[in-house]
């Protein structure tokens, strides 16, 4: 047989052949409207979050304001040496671990709750308006949600009056005054605020459900708890699973706006978290490399527990992002 049919060309991949890179040309431009509708993500993404990196390396050096990069002096790992010596990072971290905890799960059980709660009403009117009342404080500033708060708390407010009148206190209390309170306080807070819009991802996940199923279980005596817990529940996992991986991410991204408008010296102890502390102890005193190494820190633990999550929910066979 001729030498030249049985040769093959292995030199490219069969990705980059001609017929690949045709098929790939011809699919974006089949769906160039979507190509376009993505570049301004694409240039905000670029602009705002890896342009910004080039900043990191102000951590290692004794920063000053106005001089040139070339004329500012190194100083190594200095400034993580101090924070990782500094007791008040401890505790900021502390505190940041544990409101996100409590962000975290507060947020996954009442908004898994109110979904499946939600998805079983069968009264269209009132599920909207339970829907609609639910949503409404996630558009409230956080300024004006602060403001809410602090009246309803007040010595003079709605709960300290309620209290008086049931009997089961003899004084009026001081609630943001005491440190121990503020992460309760922090998480019926949260959860009044976000838990109806966290529950609009699991009510579109509920909608991918097929129908069939329940009528199936209905046929075989499933009542609706029965039919929640082993059509419903299940039905949602991929979404609860990817969701529980993006937060667990985000557990040094406790929030700057609840704690710093309900914080106060009383339970400075208590509220204060890594946020506050880039605020007080870097940019107020002018310690930027401060802030950033702390910024920095937290970036990284926030990679570290974001692929620890994912590797766990592969190992573990469940859905996971990549």
């Amino acid at each position: 047989m001729d030498s030249k049919l049985m040769h093959v060309d292995t030199s490219t991949p069969l990705s980059l052949q001609p017929r690949g890179v045709k098929r790939f040309f011809r699919l974006l431009w089949k769906q160039r409207a979507l190509v376009l509708m993505s570049v301004p993500f694409v240039i905000w993404l670029f602009v705002f979050r890896y342009v910004p990196i080039w900043g990191w390396v102000i951590a290692f050096q004794n920063f000053k304001p106005g001089k040139p990069f070339t004329e500012q002096q190194w100083a190594g790992l200095k400034h993580f040496a101090y924070m990782f010596n500094d007791e008040r990072f401890w505790l900021t971290l502390r505190n940041t671990f544990v409101m996100s905890g409590i962000n975290l799960v507060l947020g996954f059980l009442t908004a898994i709750t109110l979904a499946l709660m939600l998805n079983e009403v069968r009264h269209i009117v009132f599920k909207r308006v339970v829907q609609t009342v639910s949503y409404l404080p996630h558009f409230l500033s956080w300024v004006v949600a602060a403001g809410i708060v602090r009246a309803i708390l007040d010595p003079d407010g709605i709960i300290n009056e309620i209290l008086l009148r049931l009997g089961l206190i003899d004084e009026k209390l001081l609630f943001l005054g005491v440190g121990e309170w503020f992460w309760p306080i922090y998480g019926a807070v949260i959860v009044w605020k976000e838990v109806g819009w966290n529950t609009i991802i699991y009510l579109a996940a509920m909608t991918m459900i097929d129908p069939s199923l329940y009528e199936a279980a209905e046929m075989d005596g499933a009542g609706r708890f029965r039919k929640m817990w082993h059509i419903t529940l299940p039905g949602i996992r991929p979404v609860i699973t990817v969701l529980l991986i993006m937060n667990i991410g985000y557990l040094l991204e406790s929030g700057f706006e609840p704690q710093y408008l309900l914080g106060n010296g009383l339970n400075m102890r208590y509220s204060e978290n890594l946020d506050i502390y880039v605020l007080r102890y870097g940019i107020e005193q002018f310690n930027y490399p401060l802030s950033v190494a702390a910024s920095v820190f937290k970036t990284v633990v926030s990679f570290v527990l974001l692929f620890t999550a994912n590797n766990i929910a592969k190992r573990l066979g469940e859905t996971r992002l990549y």
